[in-house]
């Protein structure tokens, strides 16, 4: 993702004016408020945890009209696609962890080997504690929610902040998990830098934070103050490669479609597409023909397409269009006062043009032109590791090649975005990409701590074979133990 709107500073000494004082006050008081109530054992019940995954899901149908409401204010979102890629998301992810929890939560049995025999063990998962959950503004209400889900379910407090780039959205959340949720388990911090810096200033179990790689570093700088495991949900330019010989109709609606929606504001959009030149020529007409199929001639006018979620963003990425290059779309039909971008393509790129320096964010597509999936494999290579990779391939061997070749928080083949949604997949970067992984089952591992517990009883006293004095006998024995 692109640099936030407002960077958190690193935790500095406390100063500043009574509002200041008392917004530090303020966070403070929920931080030991929610550390008392997981002390209590509010939230140990499995019971307790799943009627607070339903309380959820019950807010989230409730609200559903002010939700939608406010994802349209923010990003232009159309209510379907809010209902298909926020709400629906969500509700699919609660519906799955509610269904499987107390299976996963169920201790596994371990063997401990013929030294420690007789002896049993076992492997529980307990909560974590008090977590943190700094969210982003390109999804406010799936990216706040879907480790939400993960951190009740695993039995812990948290405290939530909300993306001030998207303020309709802040307050509305702020309003459904107030509302909705027992303030023993969940709490909304809402603000800005200010607010994110007192928080970093805390000391939580875990910080689950999704943004920019640049605040990804502040947050995982802070937290090492307190020795506090992060899950770090970066971006980085996902690739796409479309390999000689697909049908490229179905290839460009999957692309467009991955590309555009929520005006290309995706961390896993793709960023940037390869195909050899013959490729891109035979591709380029079928993008165009999709996107006017899904946005209609004027994307302005239609219903289904978003804006820019601010004036910063807007112009950062206007600045990456070369109009010379743009086979659709454009800065010529931009529109400022709107934060309208329409769906762009580009061609003719070179790898060292300004819009590949940077994760574009925004709704511009570069085409660029590879040998094959030798030099594709060795682009993607040079780069840093990206949150997802896609292909569009027949040949199993390309495909195996991708999987086995490059590095990446997933690779799609034959598709775009619709995978991240899937309770079932793990969902996370690599490398610059990130760190951790959460939905369904993951989730929970990633807001838990998995305890071996270990029993041997007294007597009889086998281990006396490890206690000195180490006879020849012992040696012996313990030599055939060890083997």
């Amino acid at each position: 993702m692109p640099t936030d709107a407002n960077t958190p500073a690193l935790p500095a000494p406390e100063h500043g004016d009574g509002a200041e004082s008392a917004m530090r006050t303020a966070i403070t008081a929920d931080v030991a408020a929610l550390r008392a109530s997981f002390d209590a054992g509010t939230t140990r019940d499995v019971s307790a945890r799943l009627a607070q995954l339903e309380a959820l899901r019950t807010g989230l149908r409730r609200e559903h009209r002010r939700l939608t409401r406010a994802l349209a204010q923010d990003l232009g979102k159309n209510g379907t696609e809010a209902a298909i890629t926020e709400i629906g998301v969500v509700t699919q992810e609660i519906a799955h962890v509610r269904r499987h929890l107390r299976s996963w939560l169920h201790p596994s049995s371990l063997s401990l080997g013929p030294l420690l025999a007789p002896s049993s063990a076992h492997v529980r998962r307990e909560p974590l504690g008090l977590a943190l959950i700094i969210a982003p503004w390109n999804y406010p209400l799936n990216l706040t929610l879907a480790p939400l889900v993960a951190a009740i379910a695993g039995g812990n407090t948290v405290i939530v902040k909300p993306s001030e780039v998207a303020p309709a959205t802040s307050a509305a959340l702020t309003h459904l998990l107030r509302t909705w949720l027992d303030p023993g388990w969940v709490r909304v911090v809402e603000g800005a830098v200010e607010e994110t810096t007192v928080l970093l200033q805390q000391r939580f179990d875990l910080i689950f934070y999704t943004g920019s790689a640049a605040v990804g570093r502040i947050v995982a700088r802070a937290a090492a103050e307190h020795l506090t495991p992060t899950v770090l949900e970066l971006g980085g330019k996902s690739p796409v490669f479309v390999d000689e010989g697909v049908d490229l109709a179905v290839a460009a609606r999957r692309i467009v479609w991955g590309k555009f929606t929520n005006t290309g504001q995706t961390c896993v959009a793709p960023d940037y597409l390869m195909a050899t030149p013959s490729t891109l020529e035979k591709l380029v007409p079928h993008l165009r023909r999709a996107a006017r199929e899904m946005y209609g001639r004027d994307p302005r006018r239609s219903r289904d397409y978003g804006r820019m979620v601010d004036l910063k963003h807007f112009e950062r990425v206007r600045g990456l269009i070369d109009d010379e290059k743009t086979v659709l779309g454009g800065t010529e039909e931009a529109d400022r006062e709107e934060r309208y971008l329409p769906p762009t393509i580009m061609t003719g790129v070179r790898w060292e043009d300004p819009v590949m320096a940077e994760e574009i964010f925004g709704p511009v597509l570069p085409l660029l032109a590879v040998d094959g999936p030798d030099e594709a494999i060795a682009r993607i290579r040079e780069r840093e590791k990206p949150l997802t990779a896609y292909v569009f391939t027949d040949r199993a061997a390309i495909e195996e090649r991708f999987a086995t070749e490059t590095s990446s928080g997933s690779l799609a083949v034959g598709l775009t975005l619709a995978h991240v949604g899937t309770p079932t997949m793990p969902f996370g970067g690599v490398g610059g990409s990130g760190t951790g992984a959460y939905h369904g089952r993951v989730g929970v591992e990633t807001f838990t701590h998995a305890k071996p517990i270990v029993r041997k009883a007294l007597t009889p006293d086998t281990l006396r074979i490890i206690y000195p004095p180490y006879t020849r006998a012992k040696r012996a024995l313990l030599t055939r133990l060890f083997r």
